[in-house]
């Protein structure tokens, strides 16, 4: 379906979910559609269920905050940056609500988050005007772009690219090199 005007004006509102108290940060779909999460400026992160319309669960991180929140491979895992304590990137458990991982580097405010469509990896921007590359296995940095200016990024359908975009300006493409 394309989505031209006619058929945008005919969706409807299907379903209105009230668990946040403030406002929603980020939202992500699991890779099968089944699952959406979000994220809250309440520092919560809820879990829905998509084919039956309803939240599954919800759980806090007030610690450290929850921003861009993302799904990994796994339905029971997702990463997200951090708003309090520091700028740690965060593997979480969406079972146990323990974090599995840290991922320490930037010292500024993380504005980008996205995982690989085929593997472990991700790339984080952040204000400190770097694009790291990740390996949810490994806590380490596995490559840095230093740029001039805030940054997006994005990995191709395919997961061999990446895009970065800087200060709303340019857009560099990048080939990939396995990790």
């Amino acid at each position: 379906m394309k989505l031209v005007d006619q058929v945008v004006r005919s969706f409807r509102v299907a379903k209105v979910f009230r668990e946040n108290t403030d406002r929603i940060s980020s939202l992500d779909f699991s890779s099968n559609g089944e699952t959406l999460i979000s994220s809250s400026d309440d520092d919560s992160i809820v879990i829905y269920d998509c084919e039956k319309g309803m939240q599954k669960r919800t759980l806090n991180s007030k610690k450290y905050g929850v921003d861009l929140i993302r799904f990994t491979h796994a339905a029971n895992t997702a990463i997200h940056s951090s708003t309090k304590v520091d700028d740690t990137l965060r593997y979480l458990s969406l079972h146990d609500n323990k974090y599995i991982r840290y991922f320490p580097g930037h010292t500024k405010k993380v504005v980008t988050l996205c995982m690989s469509p085929i593997d472990d990896t991700f790339l984080s921007g952040s204000l400190d005007k770097t694009v790291r590359l990740w390996d949810l296995r490994s806590p380490n940095c596995q490559g840095v772009m230093n740029l001039s200016g805030r940054p997006v990024a994005a990995f191709d359908p395919e997961g061999l690219i990446f895009a970065a975009g800087v200060n709303s300006e340019q857009v560099k493409q990048i080939g990939r090199a396995h990790v």
